[in-house]
């Protein structure tokens, strides 16, 4: 932790996101990030004088109306835990399970939806196992039994538990912590996958244990056919072999042999419930998961009650008993947002088989993913594109002040975000469809309300074929924006990789253009080189939220991140003009040289250099 390469990896994680502009309970934010900045951390680190300060409390909305409490560390407290994270990664990542998706580098919602699609054709019931507030109850004593187990570190884990016991302020009231991480910590996701390591290396010890069996045996009227069908060959192969290739006995046998094929064909192989052959399967993301059996129902309801008591015993969560269960498989269970459920297809199909086409028998119990209705009803109504079940698209109002560049990108940016989640689906096209005609329409009305003219005109201006386009000019060159449909989305098969590769420390080489502005201790504004030199960030977009959507947009167009010494980036917030900005006023004539300067408050919006 005492190397500057590693903090200079941290802050280049860090500053990019929409959170590094949010204050913490001193009110400090990431502008201002210095090389002395980290020294000062570096030195109260090793002499054990750094302390963690508790997190500013806040809430943001749920889905089903509730709110999610969530923990903003301090500036410091975010560059020490990403630190403290990109170490833990390069401890645990190797070790994890290849079950495990949540909060991992390669890995996403799509490549654990993808496993499940591609491994649990066959599954006969589904666990959906929900943890009661799992980030507020992680036990403290138990992570850091977990983590000593790999870690000797003394001083490492008090650094981590001075993280955890920081406590947080609400109402400027401070609440100290005895379980839990603060969701929006950014060591927190770490942390809870190393918690929840040993439930994977528990449900992966249960899968060798309650694997059995190559395959699956054979029904009784699938072995009754087959034996007829073998029987009535073999004859037919005698009286061959005797010269009475035109006996009418093998022509009635030979028309037996293709009726009990297409009888066959429509009886199952296999049998489903075969006590001889069991499988298991898990998948997990952050603390959501969800457990295949291909086994009877009993099995299914003593491995449920496995779990909950491994995760009352050993990690001491609860299960929630309302939101957790055992589902039908061909009921279908929700994960990550999908309906995960299995369907079967008894209509025989034509298909090549060694080399020469021949009738297959449909797939059963094969595993699909499915859009649920719910989630696109509210999509659309969240997004203001209309009524979705009275079938009546409206256009936005807020957006009528932007551009028609600005207002398709945003259609395009939600509409394609949304769709492309859903793109695994084997419905997604079906499912969405009507959604896509929300999203074309309310577009359509926002940019004719804008003009003040009607929808058709505003259709017939964009078509081109069965395409819609926005044209503008950049200079005198001609573009157009394409309104992204339904029909452009591309569902590509996604890959991943394994996770048994140790990973290198790689980052310690890969520093950033705005890292080697920062070293090169040169002020962008002044150009004077004997100054500490710190990093200002232009605008903060964070905290103006509730400045209006046109003002948002302008900042958000010309937010950067400039190396200034300290001087300048005091005056900078101040309002206060450089030289050369003097030198150009007084040279248009005009009385005051801070003409268009303003003071500005620091820890508001910041004006442009």
């Amino acid at each position: 932790m005492k190397s500057p390469l590693l903090w200079e990896h941290a802050y280049q994680q860090i500053a990019p996101n929409k959170g590094a502009m949010t204050p913490g309970v001193d009110g400090k934010t990431l502008d201002g990030f210095s090389p002395e900045m980290v020294r000062s951390i570096i030195d109260r680190l090793a002499d054990g004088s750094y302390r963690p300060k508790p997190v500013r409390r806040v809430y943001i909305p749920k889905a089903n109306g509730k709110k999610r409490p969530l923990g903003v560390p301090t500036t410091e407290d975010k560059l020490v835990q990403e630190v403290v994270r990109t170490l833990l990664e390069q401890i645990y990542e190797p070790l994890f399970s290849q079950h495990s998706h949540g909060f991992r580098k390669g890995r996403s919602c799509h490549t654990a939806l993808e496993s499940i699609r591609a491994k649990w054709t066959g599954v006969k019931w589904l666990i959906d196992v929900d943890v009661v507030g799992f980030f507020d109850n992680i036990d403290h004593d138990v992570l850091i039994g977990l983590l000593e187990k790999r870690i000797a570190d003394r001083r490492f884990m008090r650094l981590i538990r001075g993280l955890l016991k920081a406590g947080y302020i609400e109402d400027w009231v401070y609440h100290r912590t005895y379980s839990g991480t603060p969701q929006g910590g950014v060591v927190s996701p770490m942390l809870a996958n190393i918690y929840l390591h040993e439930l994977d290396m528990f449900i992966e010890a249960r899968i060798v244990s309650f694997t059995k069996g190559d395959k699956r045996g054979y029904t009784n009227d699938y072995r009754r056919i087959r034996n007829r069908i073998s029987y009535l060959r073999r004859n037919v192969d005698a009286l061959r072999a005797q010269g009475f290739a035109d006996f009418p006995k093998i022509t009635s046998m030979l028309e037996e042999i293709g009726r009990l094929k297409a009888e066959r064909a429509t009886v199952p192989a296999s049998d489903a419930l075969d006590p001889n052959y069991r499988r298991l399967r898990y998948c997990r993301y952050a603390d959501d998961f969800l457990i295949g059996v291909t086994g009877s129902k009993a099995e299914a309801r003593q491995l449920m009650d496995e779990v909950r008591v491994f995760l009352t015993d050993t990690l001491k969560l609860e299960m929630s008993a309302e939101k957790s269960g055992i589902r039908k498989a061909t009921d279908g269970a929700r994960f990550l947002g999908y309906e995960v459920c299995t369907s079967t297809n008894r209509n025989p199909h034509k298909a090549i088989f060694d080399g020469r086409p021949t009738l297959r028998r449909g797939l059963a119990d094969r595993l699909r993913l499915r859009v649920p209705r719910d989630r696109v009803v509210r999509f659309v109504n969240d997004k203001g594109w209309g009524d979705y079940e009275a079938f009546r698209p409206r256009g936005r109002p807020a957006l009528r002040f932007a551009s028609d560049v600005e207002i398709v990108l945003a259609y395009n940016a939600e509409w394609r975000g949304f769709a492309n989640y859903y793109a695994l689906a084997d419905d997604v096209k079906r499912k969405l469809n009507k959604g896509g005609y929300f999203a074309l329409f309310s577009c359509v009305k926002t940019i004719a309300a804008k003009h003040r003219t009607s929808a058709r005109s505003v259709f017939a201006r964009l078509r081109r074929g069965m395409e819609f386009f926005i044209r503008f000019e950049v200079g005198n060159e001609p573009r157009a924006i394409k309104l992204w449909q339904l029909k452009d989305l591309r569902r590509h098969v996604r890959t991943w990789g394994g996770i048994d590769n140790p990973r290198s420390a790689q980052f310690v080489f890969s520093r950033t253009e705005l890292v080697e502005r920062l070293n090169a201790r040169q002020c962008e504004r002044c150009g004077r080189e004997d100054l500490p030199c710190e990093i200002h960030h232009v605008r903060r977009v964070a905290e103006m939220q509730y400045a209006g959507l046109s003002r948002h947009m302008r900042a958000a167009r010309q937010r950067k991140r400039v190396v200034l010494c300290v001087a300048c980036h005091h005056s900078i917030h101040a309002g206060q003009p450089t030289d050369r900005q003097r030198r150009i006023a007084r040279s248009r004539g005009e009385p005051d040289a801070l003409k268009g300067a303003r003071p500005v408050r620091r820890g508001a919006e910041q004006c442009s250099l």
